[in-house]
């Protein structure tokens, strides 16, 4: 099964995948700089927080490599989305290794092929949970695009689908940005996994009328106390899930953890240009627009966390 990569690294170069165009058109750009990918990540041609963590060490890499300040490249790219913490993590470990000497471009490559791994890994653990004949509901794309390769919370569903467990995808449109219409729904198609698009209003609705066996999202972090910081809506799925017994589950790697941030309300959400709301939809001209790119999920709401290391009901054991 051929996946779609997010980042390429060839010869010294890098080049993203620019998502905006999809599905349209796949187009790589190559970036020659740190203040290019954090431009690139700050305008969504590459985004899913394992993604940008993975492009944010090879501009560090590029800059170390190019005699670049490296203070001033980590400051410009933990600015460019500050809520997805797989990006300052990143970031820091690239300025740890340049204190200790070590070569940033195979840091780089190392930070790529671990994440590699641990999507394979949270396939692997996660595909237990789908049954044959289960419908699963997903939210925004947490798939290859958003990492190195599977995805978080599609993994498990491309390794049930590889081993022939027959199962349904709903897929939530995701607005304002439409990461579930344009980008899960064409890695599911090119996959050949079996997947309905819904509005992202019709959870409830499938939920209520038993078509949801359970729910898999991805997570742009996950703070000390188990609360899940994820695209806009996750919260809202969650609340609908409880309320109709449907197990609500959370696909991410180590990386996402973020034991330095005591609970979810701590973490600084996003607010994205009003722009993504309105542009090419009718509104009444001048509207007030707020467009928080992400909420916070309570823990108690989680029913697991779908890692590299298993399926954990307590966050504590990650």
């Amino acid at each position: 099964m051929t996946l779609p990569a997010p980042i390429r690294w060839r010869d010294g170069r890098l080049w993203l995948l620019d998502q905006r165009r999809l599905p349209d058109e796949m187009f790589y750009q190559e970036q020659h700089d740190a203040r290019a990918v954090a431009h690139a990540i700050r305008d969504l041609n590459v985004r899913g927080a394992p993604a940008i963590g993975v492009a944010a060490a090879y501009a560090m890499a590029m800059a170390w490599r190019h005699g670049d300040d490296l203070e001033t490249a980590a400051d410009e790219l933990r600015r460019a989305r500050p809520t997805a913490v797989n990006l300052s993590w990143a970031v820091d470990r690239m300025q740890n290794a340049a204190n200790q000497g070590r070569d940033l471009v195979e840091e780089a490559e190392a930070i790529h092929n671990e994440d590699r791994t641990m999507c394979e890994a949270i396939g692997r653990h996660g595909a237990s949970l789908i049954k044959p004949r289960s419908s699963l509901l997903t939210h925004c794309n947490a798939g290859a695009l958003a990492v190195s390769h599977l995805g978080t919370a599609t993994a498990p569903m491309y390794v049930a689908h590889d081993a022939g467990v027959p199962f349904h995808v709903y897929v939530d449109e995701t607005r304002p940005v439409l990461q579930g219409s344009r980008l899960t729904s064409w890695e599911l198609s090119r996959a050949g996994i079996d997947h309905t698009l819904i509005c992202d209003n019709a959870a409830a609705h499938l939920m209520a009328g038993g078509d949801v066996d359970l729910v898999i999202v991805g997570a742009d972090r996950v703070t000390a106390n188990g609360d899940t910081v994820n695209k806009i809506g996750t919260r809202a799925l969650a609340i609908i899930a409880q309320y109709h017994g449907v197990p609500f589950y959370v696909a991410c790697p180590s990386p996402t953890f973020d034991p330095t941030t005591a609970t979810g309300t701590d973490v600084a959400i996003e607010e994205r240009p009003a722009g993504e709301v309105t542009d090419g939809i009718p509104t009444v001209a001048g509207v007030k627009v707020r467009n928080p790119a992400f909420d916070v999920t309570p823990a108690e709401l989680v029913t697991a966390y779908v890692t590299e290391r298993g399926v954990l009901e307590d966050i504590g054991d990650a």
